[in-house]
């Protein structure tokens, strides 16, 4: 039997990067480091760290999940001035074998991977085993992939879909959107959903309340049931998970499931039953109905994107 190799996998964030090895498809015990991004110049000399600290090991293969967008072996980051590609990975770490993915590519790719205690249900539903599958980012940005077994292997899809225009259904709604919105007047779904649109939105809710606060987002969600506004504030973010989920929800039929990932999904998930969800996702008029054939869950493993990585090099080997 041939062992398998022994792979580098990243998980390059805005704000830190994790990095670990691999065997196959499960991560090495032991291996997950995290290293603060403004203390390195860019992705090569957080590599060439961890190769020293590891005791420089042989690497076969190496995989990095980066949160922007990513063409042709090359991509940058959405929040950090860092431009990443293949060859200079290739150079880092030695490995033959390198590809770079979109980060929400990995998680996709990590779902055949995690144990079952890191699923935590959000909205009851079936789950069927070979369906299409939806992973919604929710953390410093938001994203979306889409998963799909083919006879070939398992197909992940590219997206920037936190970036598409934020769905706007009544007044209150546009009142929001011109809240959020940015310079150049664009709101986007992500300038809600992300960690920064927890702020907004309790900033948007006290303003209008005629108390304007501001308070930092994690604050925010651990200030909820007892603070009105942080409640009020939660109550107007699930809403609009809810209506943006249920729209990619009928955008991709997801009949193996949909799930959350992310630190802001981790931190909201406990209010999500009590606020509403259920009702914001399935609101979809003559399709309601429709809409109980889908299942939420939120994944609580941090590494999730490195084990897909380590996924996506063992079934491309």
């Amino acid at each position: 039997m041939i062992a398998p190799m022994t792979a580098l996998v990243a998980d390059i964030g805005g704000t830190n990067t994790r990095v670990a090895l691999a065997g196959g498809p499960r991560l090495v015990a032991g291996s997950v480091r995290r290293y603060p991004n403004a203390e390195f110049a860019d992705l090569s000399e957080v590599l060439a760290r961890y190769l020293a600290e590891a005791g420089s090991p042989r690497i076969d293969g190496a995989c990095a999940a980066l949160a922007g967008p990513v063409r042709a072996g090359r991509g940058r980051l959405t929040n950090l001035d860092w431009t990443i590609d293949e060859a200079g990975i290739a150079r880092a770490t030695g490995a033959k074998s390198v590809k770079l993915l979109n980060d929400l590519q990995a998680q996709g790719h990590a779902l055949d991977h995690l144990a079952p205690d890191a699923l935590v249900p959000v909205l009851d539903g079936p789950r069927a085993a070979g369906e299409t599958r939806l992973v919604i980012g929710l953390g410093t940005g938001v994203n979306v992939t889409v998963v799909h077994r083919t006879p070939t292997g398992t197909l992940v899809t590219a997206n920037e879909a936190g970036h598409v225009t934020l769905p706007v259904a009544d007044e209150d709604g546009l009142a929001l959107a011109r809240f959020a919105a940015g310079d150049d007047g664009f709101a986007a779904v992500e300038d809600i959903l992300a960690g920064r649109g927890v702020e907004a939105l309790f900033a948007w809710v006290t303003m209008r309340a005629g108390t304007p606060r501001r308070m930092d987002g994690h604050a925010i969600i651990a200030a909820a049931p007892d603070d009105p506004a942080a409640e009020e504030a939660l109550r107007c973010y699930t809403a609009m998970l809810g209506r943006v989920a249920g729209d990619l929800a009928l955008h991709h039929l997801p009949y193996g499931g949909i799930y959350l990932i992310g630190g802001v999904a981790r931190a909201v998930t406990p209010h999500l039953g009590r606020l509403g969800l259920d009702r914001a996702f399935r609101a979809k008029g003559r399709f309601s109905g429709l809409m109980e054939a889908f299942a939420i869950a939120t994944i609580t493993d941090d590494f999730a994107a490195l084990t897909g990585c380590a996924a996506y090099l063992a079934e491309s080997a």
